[in-house]
């Protein structure tokens, strides 16, 4: 976050001095290969590049995900609903606009990134809410499928939080066996293994799980 300090994160997203046309052109490679980050971000600026582009809703704070840094940001609830404040504008914003062809993606997006939030913040009922609304619209999701198996995983780890490991695994084994070739997929598996381990560990010694959300 040093890199993107909190009053320029408050400003509008679309008047940050970013050429999304440009992104493409960016990619670096590292003994013959490109970042897993480089092709999402890559995949995420096609919009720009169609003779009707449309901009990305809050870009920075996906990005933010994609690198777990609401992990972080989430132990200061200041600067955590200051956050939630930016997505609850950008999911007015939604619906109030004109639909498109990535206003499904769009909208579960922001379910899944103020769930994170809501969930920081100790609403638990409502980050659930928000995280299940995203599985209920899966057929409904154009491009960003990666967003189901994540909103899965988060779920699942919400569920470690309050004990319900069970329930955690069963979610965490759907997301891990159902859903593949979606945009960072190494990241999620890696963290829903971990997330499965220590579900699992908690039940065998009877005792609620204590998740660690940044090593998660």
């Amino acid at each position: 976050m040093s890199l993107c300090p909190w009053k320029q994160l408050r400003r509008p997203q679309r008047a940050w001095p970013v050429n999304e046309r440009a992104v493409p052109g960016l990619k670096l490679k590292i003994a013959g290969k490109s970042l897993p980050t480089e092709k999402f971000a890559i995949r995420k600026s096609r919009r720009y590049l169609s003779p009707k582009p449309i901009s990305l809703p809050i870009p920075a704070l996906e990005m933010m995900y994609i690198w777990n840094g609401y992990a972080v940001i989430g132990k200061q609830p200041e600067l955590t609903d200051g956050i939630l404040g930016i997505i609850t504008k950008a999911e007015e914003m939604l619906e109030k606009g004109p639909e498109n062809e990535y206003s499904v993606d769009d909208e579960c997006l922001v379910k899944l990134l103020k769930g994170l939030c809501l969930k920081y913040l100790g609403r638990v009922q409502e980050a659930e809410e928000n995280f299940r609304s995203i599985s209920f619209n899966e057929k409904k999701i154009k491009y960003d499928h990666y967003l189901i198996p994540n909103a899965l995983l988060e779920l699942a780890l919400l569920f470690m939080e309050q004990g319900r490991n069970e329930e955690a695994v069963k979610l965490l084994e759907t997301a891990k066996q159902n859903y593949k070739n979606y945009s960072m997929e190494s990241r999620t598996h890696f963290r829903i293994q971990a997330a499965i381990l220590q579900a699992r560990s908690s039940l065998e010694n009877g005792n609620r799980s204590m998740v660690s959300s940044v090593s998660l």
